[in-house]
């Protein structure tokens, strides 16, 4: 069965896996003149909310042109200047604003970043005196004014400023990292190194905070190159590596290390060191709910050291999870080809163009990727997902063909290049090789719940091996009960076997996780029908309808709301949804 609802192709790249989700295309939007001063105001907000940062300013100064000096528009501008990037704006705003206590941190840490950017690092310490900090604040201001006092010329003085801030002890891995960086700095290389090594030693710190600790990781590795340490230097790496597994960017160093490239350090000035604070912090609150608060505080990293990859990469992961999809392409195209990032970047800025039906784009950065990393199996299986997206499955084969026999002795880890090999065959009416490549995908990873779900749903729709079919099914919704695919699955093959009271229960519960799907929906309708419940049964396809399935599936719902079905039901085909995808 086709997916109801289209599918986004971002993919997070984890346990070696490409998770979809919903998404619309995002086209950028004009603001309309607004004839007062409630009307710019609210459409900013609106906009705001939306994460339309541009749209958003376009509004906010339209209201201001009624009312300059209303404070709440103010700080609203304030924030999403900040939010857009736009530091020059945001410093003039941030002035306007200075002892106002409700963005009283924005204010400060915009006009102490300004005052770092001009070197005047006693005005960017004075400007670091919060009224009622929070623990993050103290944190912030501290790492800051220390670094202010560094700029100065005071080694001693900023070090031990860092040893004095007293907090919750996720504090530990920030002033350790950064005591060592200002030593480093300095040329203090005992001091440095016993700093960085507290810092690395601190792994609950690292867990929690994994990108702070992927750039300890790469500074230490670099302060031991710098010290001809080289075969130390990787040996941190390759820990690093293991510690903060699946990342590209550890992966491409170590990588240039070994083939005898040098290693620059990460911060070279006082103005580096307070981006690198605003780097840290930012990407440590950088969790669900909390983007627009990380946003900011990267976007200040990015304002006190311009163009800096690690920075857009992360600039970019939160357009794309805002679903700014113009602004994350951008972001990502401005990471350069030498930087460790690239590869990731052009990687998740294809799977953006695809997600917004610019296939044709997407195939061509995959195709270059996979020319220069041939070896890089996420490639091969995103272009493969680009190709099933599309229902070009002869493509898809030849990708995953081309993939799967660069690979010497199949692994674990390659269950789900033959799985997507598997899909795309199935798709194409080839089921002499699909088969074997699923039952392979499940030698090579046992009772993997999707490839259970797949194989086990397409032998019962084919009418072969019923009882190791459902067996398997079974085993797929056990494993993964919460999964509303899978436990649709296993109602639809009890349906297709006919036993429609245990399809109806099993459906309920697929509706209960899945409330709004369509397919869903649809097949729990179906069910209803053949138990008698007829008046169930049209409220479950009307409920499928509004769910936006695709037209094929969307007029075969109305027929059956129009004639209801078929007495004695006909062994009808259903093609694979998301249900035997997920």
């Amino acid at each position: 069965m086709q997916a109801a609802k289209a599918t986004r192709l971002i993919a997070l790249f984890t346990a070696g896996t490409i998770l979809m989700t919903a998404s619309a295309v995002a086209k950028k939007e004009e603001p309309v003149k607004a004839g007062s001063f409630a009307g710019a105001y609210l459409a900013g907000r609106i906009a705001a909310s939306d994460n339309k940062v541009d749209l958003a300013i376009s509004y906010f100064k339209q209201a201001l042109g009624f009312e300059p000096n209303n404070v709440s528009m103010q700080q609203d501008m304030l924030l999403t200047l900040l939010s857009a990037g736009d530091f020059k704006e945001a410093v003039k705003q941030a002035k306007r604003l200075k002892g106002n206590t409700d963005v009283e941190r924005y204010v400060r840490l915009t006009l102490a970043s300004d005052a770092f950017i001009r070197k005047n690092y006693i005005t960017a310490k004075s400007e670091l005196k919060f009224s009622d900090p929070s623990d993050m604040d103290t944190l912030t201001s501290g790492l800051l004014g220390a670094w202010a006092t560094f700029g100065r010329g005071n080694t001693a003085g900023a070090v031990d400023e860092v040893k004095k801030l007293l907090g919750p002890v996720w504090y530990d891995l920030f002033l350790s990292y950064h005591m060592a960086l200002m030593s480093d700095l300095a040329g203090h290389r005992d001091n440095a190194e016993r700093y960085y090594k507290q810092a690395l030693n601190d792994q609950q710190g690292g867990i929690a905070a994994p990108d702070t600790y992927e750039r300890i990781i790469i500074s230490y590795a670099s302060f031991e190159l710098r010290n001809n340490k080289r075969d130390e230097a990787l040996a941190t790496l390759r820990e690093g590596e293991k510690m903060l597994t699946g990342r590209d960017a550890l992966k491409n160093i170590r990588q240039r290390v070994e083939a005898g490239g040098s290693l620059d350090m990460l911060v070279k000035t006082p103005q580096e060191g307070a981006g690198e604070v605003f780097y840290d912090l930012g990407t440590a609150i950088n969790r669900g709910g909390a983007e627009a608060f990380a946003r900011i505080f990267l976007q200040l990293a990015e304002a006190l050291r311009p163009h800096n990859d690690a920075t857009l990469f992360q600039l970019a992961d939160i357009s794309s999870k805002l679903e700014e999809n113009e602004r994350a392409i951008d972001t990502y195209q401005e990471i350069p080809v030498k930087s460790p990032y690239y590869r990731d970047a052009e990687l998740r800025l294809a799977l953006i163009l695809a997600d917004t039906g610019k296939s044709e784009e997407a195939i061509r950065h995959l195709a270059a990727l996979e020319k220069d990393f041939p070896e890089d199996e996420r490639i091969s299986m995103a272009m493969t997902g680009v190709y099933m997206q599309d229902k070009a499955y002869d493509k898809a084969v030849a990708v995953m063909d081309r993939a799967i026999s660069r690979i010497p002795h199949l692994e674990k880890q390659n269950w789900l290049m033959l799985y997507q090999r598997g899909m795309a065959e199935e798709r194409l009416k080839e089921w002499d090789k699909a088969e074997p490549d699923f039952r392979k995908a499940l030698e090579l990873y046992p009772n993997q719940p999707q490839v259970l779900n797949y194989l086990g749903y397409s032998l019962i729709d084919r009418n072969e091996k019923l009882d190791e079919a459902l067996n398997m099914v079974k085993k797929a919704a056990e494993l993964r009960a919460q999964d509303g695919y899978i436990v649709d699955s296993l109602g639809w093959a009890y349906y297709k076997l006919k036993r429609y009271d245990e399809a109806v229960k099993t459906l309920e519960n697929a509706v209960k996780l899945r409330p709004e799907d369509a397919t869903i929906n649809d097949h729990l309708g179906d069910a209803y029908w053949r138990v008698g419940r007829k008046l169930e049964a049209t409220f479950q396809w009307n409920h499928a309808i509004a769910g936006k399935p695709e037209p094929e599936e969307l007029a075969k719902i109305q027929e059956k709301l129009k004639t209801g079905l078929k007495d004695i039901p006909e062994e009808k085909t259903v093609e694979k949804t998301d249900s035997a995808q997920h």
